[in-house]
């Protein structure tokens, strides 16, 4: 058979004992198995407890990846998230090589608000000082992927959003060796290639694979290209030691179109003005992890893990008024800009669990601690080509300096967790804890290269001490009630310390923000499963929150007073076909709808002399890149091997700026944005139990649509997202 047709979907997944088949209202615990058939449902619930960690009260959701519709060849957010309530998604480039997601009135950009991991480690740039995610897993490696929302910031850390887990596979299958691999081919010369091995022999457990993507991209001046490997080996070195190592690298190009003006974007979304901006973010994660039993009700982890990484930067990113020609007839072009960091980055944590009787109850007491090192260094404005292509080298000095700025920044991080589940009757579980952070930041360098640049060290010390509380009260075997209430924190980031090179201007006094967040909903399954149901109340309180005014014609970013998102997250998903009778094994009619209602407003203006018109605030404001409705829904038809599933994504109009400014500024990097609708189709084939046919079209009536508006890179204004595509994958597994 040809070599270009092999691709496969086959993953280990959750055991039967989830929430929403729970046999007994005593404590669960979830456990890892291979299955021999994969999951009907692609999305899950975490039990009580995992593993080390306790999820009883909190709200948190699991996409089975071996179960979803989605267009995995080109990491399609919109659609793998497509059942997440509340989930704000920026789309701009259509490279799926970076995530950017949100809830609840959050910023999309790159998945900050979260603490995002792989297989339970860090792999943000820099969790504290700059948690972008500027690396994602590809899709198909993925077993599952994991959201606690920000009531899981106990156990993780302080982010306002919770946590976002990319968990990926550890074995094909029971055999010594096995592989999948698939091959995809779509729109705009769409390539995708992802092949892996693994297996089981004896005690060890592997996989490895290969992926690579590449398209010229939906708009002009705009390409990508992306390679990523990894390996993962566990041992099991006694049936209570258990050991395993893992690597990741990436490596990707991309070139970025930059934004547009409103009538730009109207007239041509496709269009680019921008032919010279180049992006690249070279990344390798790694870990090693020691698990211990040393009983059925005691368990712990150890997990030492590291981040070295690059984010580098070549373009010309002026507002878009601003021609990049010298000499429009002699084709002269303006020198770029260079901008380079470098993350270095390693950790550990140590979690432990013990199960125990406490007045004929069950119980549960689990904790941690936490050892974090991380270190940014920031090379930016550096004097670079008058060329095209993606080339970082450096042309001209600036007063001896090959950039304008310089600027080293470290954060040390130490933290205990300590989280107790009690069980008050057969129904009702609580769970009280705390988190104790300490947190050092420092900065040192030359923000520009004049002599009065030079900053000496500046050093901040953080003690910061958070509760939260969760509650869970079972109403049956299939269903519960759930609240929970969680305080946050989020520092000052470093980008948010110095001076742009943008349009946007930095408040140098910014304060550290605080919070909470809290729950109250209603979730599980109805009707022997044929009706499953997650519908919930949230509050999120944000304090001194940064954001984003308009001042003298530009973005001005500082603290500008606190802001509180609540309002309801709903999810109703019902397989129609079972309501029909028990026997119909080979045919499946499911309905889902997602719906969110959120009302993001700011409560308190801080800085009314920031803006130009005194008698204005931006109190009773609505939060900006908060869209207020957020619709989804969808309806998958499955018949003996045959999918077609059918996604419609409706997202409310968001304003850009705190002032909430309708109107664009001179640069079009504030204004409102206006809703939009999506439809996106796919289809499937699974033949021979080998072999997978996959299709699809995204943005199937080709509408116009923007998720986001840029400040600076990859370009001032406006930034669409993609028209029509399609694509169409074979694969098989050996």
């Amino acid at each position: 058979m040809n070599r270009g047709i092999k691709s496969f979907f086959y993953i280990l997944f959750l055991s039967s004992n989830l929430a929403w088949s729970q046999d007994s209202l005593r404590i669960k615990e979830f456990q890892e198995i291979e299955i021999s058939e994969r999951s009907k449902h692609d999305m899950l619930r975490l039990p009580q407890i995992r593993g080390t960690e306790i999820y009883a009260g909190k709200k948190n959701e699991v996409i089975n990846m071996s179960a979803t519709n989605a267009d995995l060849s080109t990491n399609n957010s919109r659609q793998i998230f497509s059942k997440i309530p509340g989930l704000s998604i920026w789309e701009n480039d259509g490279s799926g090589i970076q995530t950017g997601i949100s809830t609840r009135g959050l910023s999309p950009n790159r998945s900050w608000e979260f603490n995002v991991r792989q297989n339970g480690f860090d792999i943000s740039s820099e969790v504290f000082g700059y948690p972008e995610a500027y690396y994602a897993p590809p899709t198909e490696a993925l077993e599952r992927i994991e959201i606690v929302r920000g009531a899981g910031s106990l156990q993780y850390g302080p982010q306002f959003g919770g946590l976002l887990n990319y968990v990926t596979k550890k074995r094909i299958g029971n055999k010594p060796l096995s592989m999948e691999s698939f091959r995809t081919i779509g729109s705009y010369g769409l390539i995708n290639s992802f092949s892996a091995i693994g297996g089981k022999y004896k005690k060890l457990n592997y996989y490895t694979y290969l992926h690579q993507r590449g398209a010229k991209s939906w708009r002009a001046n705009s390409l990508y290209k992306t390679i990523t490997g990894s390996i993962s080996v566990t041992y099991d070195i006694t049936p209570k030691w258990q050991i395993n190592a893992e690597y990741t690298r990436m490596t990707n190009l991309s070139q970025q179109a930059g934004g547009l003006s409103d009538s730009m974007f109207f007239a041509d979304p496709q269009q680019s003005i921008r032919g010279r901006n180049w992006f690249s973010t070279p990344w390798n994660n790694g870990a090693v992890t020691l698990q211990y039993a040393p009983t059925e009700n005691t368990k712990f982890t150890l997990k030492s893990f590291g981040t070295l990484a690059e984010r580098n930067s070549v373009g010309f990113t002026k507002p878009i008024t601003v021609a990049d020609t010298i000499n429009t007839l002699l084709g002269t072009f303006n020198p770029r800009q260079v901008d380079r960091d470098s993350y270095t980055n390693f950790g550990a944590e140590l979690r432990g669990i013990h199960q125990y009787d406490l007045f004929q109850q069950k119980a549960a007491l689990s904790a941690g601690v936490r050892m974090y090192l991380g270190q940014t260094l920031r090379q930016q404005q550096g004097i670079g080509t008058t060329e095209l292509d993606y080339e970082l080298q450096i042309t001209a000095q600036q007063n001896g300096y090959d950039y304008g700025r310089e600027l080293t920044f470290e954060t040390g991080n130490a933290a205990l967790f300590v989280e107790n589940l009690f069980s008050l009757s057969e129904r009702l579980v609580v769970t009280p804890g705390f988190r104790y952070e300490l947190v050092r930041s420092s900065a040192e360098g030359r923000i520009n290269p004049t002599p009065t640049g030079e900053i000496d060290e500046r050093q901040q010390d953080r003690n910061i001490l958070l509760f939260g509380i969760s509650a869970e009260y079972a109403t049956s075997k299939s269903s519960n009630i759930y609240g929970n209430f969680a305080q946050g924190f989020r520092p000052v980031l470093f980008s948010e310390l110095t001076p742009s090179g943008t349009t946007e201007v930095i408040d140098p006094n910014l304060k550290d923000a605080s919070g909470y967040n809290m729950d109250l909903g209603f979730r599980g399954s109805l009707f022997k499963n044929i009706l499953r149901f997650d519908i919930g109340a949230f509050r999120l309180f944000y304090d001194n929150r940064i954001g984003t005014i308009t001042r003298d014609g530009n973005p001005f970013r500082t603290n500008i007073g606190a802001s509180v998102s609540q309002g309801l997250e709903s999810f109703v998903e019902m397989n129609l076909a079972r309501m029909l009778g028990e026997d119909l094994e080979n045919f499946d009619l499911t309905l889902f709808c997602n719906y969110s209602f959120i009302d993001a407003r700011y409560i308190r203006w801080d800085n009314p002399e920031l803006i130009s018109d005194p008698n204005k605030t931006i109190e009773n404001k609505r939060v900006e890149n908060a869209p207020e409705h957020i619709l989804r829904a969808g309806l998958t038809i499955n018949y003996q091997g045959f999918s077609v599933a059918f996604n419609y994504s409706f997202v409310d109009e968001v304003y850009t700026d705190a002032a909430n400014t309708e109107a664009p500024n001179a640069t079009f990097t504030t204004g409102k944005l206006p809703s939009y609708n999506l439809i996106d189709m796919t289809m499937s084939y699974r033949f021979i139990e080998t072999y997978q046919l996959r299709a699809g079209i995204n943005n199937l009536t080709n509408s116009t649509y923007s998720t986001r508006r840029a400040g600076g890179y990859p370009g001032p204004g406006i930034l669409p997202g993609n028209g029509r595509t399609f694509y169409i994958t074979i694969g098989v597994e050996l």
